[in-house]
C-alpha cells in the first residue's frame, strides 16, 4: 500500500539530495589528499625514513613501482611544507572546473611524470615528492585555455603564471638533490593532459568551421 507521505498519498514529493558545488567537491578532494600526504610523512618518520625509499629508482624494475608512490612521499617535513600550498592552490584550481576531468588530468600527470623520471633519472637515485603533480597542474592550467579557446581558462592561466610562473625554472637541471626530471615530465604530463582532455572542444571547433 502506498505511503501517505509520498506523492501517491497526496503529500509533497520527497526532496532529492543535491550534489555539492564543484568548488566544494574540489576543496574536499584536494584537502583530503593533503591530509594523506601528512599521514604518510608521519608514518615515514615513525618507520625511520624507510617508507620514502619506495620512490622512483630510474631504470630499475623494483623502482618502477615508485611511479605509483612517489608523489605522496617526501624527504622530510621541509620538503612537504614547501609543496603544501602549491598542492592546495593548484590542485583546487584543476579540480574546481570539473572533478572528473581534473582527476583524469591528475592521473595523466601522475603516470607521465613518473615514467619519464624513471626513464631519464640518474642511476641509483630515489625520486619522490608531490612536485611532480605541482608542475603538472601548473602546466595544465597554463595551456588548458589555449586548447579550449576559453577566455575564462586563459585568464586563470595568466593569473597562475604571474603567481607561480617562477617555478618553471625547476624543470632545468642544476639544483642538487632536486628532481628536475620529475618537474620536467610532470609539466609534460600537464600539457599532454590539457591536449587530450580538450579533444571535444577541438572537435566542435573543427565541425563548426567545416
Amino acid at each position: 500500500m502506498p505511503s501517505s507521505n509520498g506523492p501517491a498519498g497526496g503529500g509533497p514529493p520527497a526532496p532529492r539530495p543535491s550534489s555539492r558545488p564543484a568548488w566544494q567537491q574540489a576543496a574536499a578532494v584536494v584537502g583530503g589528499f593533503t591530509v594523506l600526504l601528512y599521514v604518510v610523512e608521519i608514518l615515514d618518520v615513525l618507520s625511520g625514513d624507510r617508507i620514502e625509499r619506495a620512490g622512483i629508482t630510474p631504470r630499475s624494475f623494483d623502482g618502477l613501482w615508485g611511479v605509483l608512490f612517489a608523489p605522496v612521499l617526501h624527504d622530510d617535513w621541509a620538503h612537504l611544507f614547501a609543496n603544501t600550498v602549491p598542492v592546495l592552490v593548484l590542485g583546487f584550481l584543476v579540480l574546481a572546473s570539473g572533478l572528473v576531468r581534473g582527476l583524469a588530468a591528475t592521473g595523466i600527470i601522475w603516470v607521465v611524470g613518473g615514467l619519464g623520471t624513471w626513464l631519464i633519472g640518474g642511476a641509483y637515485t630515489n625520486h619522490i615528492g608531490a612536485s611532480i603533480l605541482v608542475f603538472g597542474w601548473l602546466a595544465y592550467l597554463l595551456v588548458r585555455g589555449v586548447f579550449t579557446r576559453s577566455l575564462g581558462q586563459i585568464l586563470i592561466g595568466v593569473v597562475v603564471f604571474v603567481v607561480y610562473g617562477g617555478l618553471l625554472w625547476g624543470v632545468l637541471p642544476g639544483t642538487p638533490l632536486v628532481s628536475w626530471q620529475g618537474h620536467l615530465f610532470g609539466a609534460a604530463g600537464g600539457v599532454l593532459a590539457a591536449w587530450v582532455l580538450s579533444a571535444d572542444d577541438r572537435r566542435r571547433r573543427a565541425l563548426g568551421s567545416a
